[in-house]
């Protein structure tokens, strides 16, 4: 099976600022919840995003990611096998 990797600058930069958009969103609704004394949803916001909300382990937890369309183009070429 083959994976390929980017690390080029623009694709670092763009995933990047779509993880950082992702925490202050998932940061920002904890909050909210919080203030509203909805426990239940803050918890669940919690404790699908623990590893990017607990600041000890927010810089060094990997980010992956995949291009639909590729994944459909291996899915369908592996499935014609």
């Amino acid at each position: 099976m083959s994976y390929s990797f980017t690390n080029d600058q623009e694709t670092t930069e763009r995933m990047s600022e779509q993880r950082d958009a992702i925490y202050d969103y998932v940061v920002g609704q904890f909050r909210v919840h919080m203030a509203n004394d909805d426990i239940d949803s803050a918890m669940a916001l919690a404790d699908e995003f623990y590893e990017w909300m607990d600041p000890d382990q927010l810089e060094n937890e990997p980010t992956m990611f995949y291009n639909e369309d590729e994944l459909l183009r291996r899915y369908l070429e592996l499935s014609a096998e």
